[in-house]
């Protein structure tokens, strides 16, 4: 979300949080800083999850008042850019580049995938393709950097890395998913799909499942990451 800056009568232009000062240029000293408020916000969402953080209970945290935050933050959506922003900033980016973009953007992506794997709340953060702080411009950055040496455009590196950010993302929600015990729908899906696979109607699914149920352990999630990452990132660099 934006607030817009005041003062023209004509046009008035939207700007995000990272565009406005912490602090008036009058009026007293702030009492927190972002970096407090987005720590606050994480280390509950941590704790209870997404749907926990607000800005009263985040207030609450910080011992003040919900609306003294407003004085930081226009609404709940600039609290979740701050929070992304923070998380994103404990992605090591100090690992040199190698020269190779197959293998720079995947050891990335395993130090990505950990960041979701340490704050699940990541993934129930609304998908908005702009929400970039200066940690994830810092992060994007750094992956424009690995693809440097590819002959891909520039608008074909910009996909590559969507593509990427959104495979880690799934691999980290199915790999979540996974330590948790099978509900009784799960159960009873998993059930219909072999029985179906039975029947003779489907050999090619039938064979499928058979040799994953002979490497079971290679159908992991956090076994699958890094070879099928390796294989579409080399058939998206070359």
């Amino acid at each position: 979300m934006t607030r817009r800056r005041t003062g023209d009568p004509v046009a008035e232009e939207p700007v995000t949080v990272w565009e406005r000062p912490e602090r008036g240029a009058r009026g007293p000293a702030p009492e927190r800083s972002r970096a407090q408020i987005a720590a606050a916000a994480v280390e509950l969402a941590d704790a209870e999850g997404l749907a926990a953080v607000s800005m009263r209970q985040v207030a609450a945290r910080l011992a003040t008042g919900p609306a003294s935050l407003y004085r930081y933050l226009a609404d709940r959506d600039e609290l979740l850019d701050l929070m992304t922003d923070a998380v994103a900033g404990e992605v090591d980016l100090t690992t040199p580049l190698s020269g190779d973009p197959v293998e720079d953007l995947l050891a990335l992506a395993v130090r990505s995938k950990e960041v979701h794997l340490r704050h699940p709340w990541l993934l129930d953060i609304p998908t908005e393709p702009l929400r970039l702080g200066p940690n994830g411009l810092d992060h994007l950055e750094y992956a424009l950097r690995a693809l440097a040496p590819t002959s891909l455009s520039e608008q074909s590196k910009m996909q590559t890395i969507g593509l990427l950010n959104a495979l880690v993302t799934q691999f980290a929600r199915a790999e979540l998913g996974g330590r948790r015990s099978p509900t009784d729908r799960q159960r009873a899906q998993a059930a219909y799909l072999m029985k179906a696979a039975a029947t003779g109607r489907h050999p090619l699914l039938a064979e499928a499942l058979a040799g994953q149920a002979a490497s079971d352990a290679a159908s992991r999630p956090q076994t699958q990451f890094m070879p099928l990452l390796h294989r579409v990132l080399v058939g998206l660099t070359s």
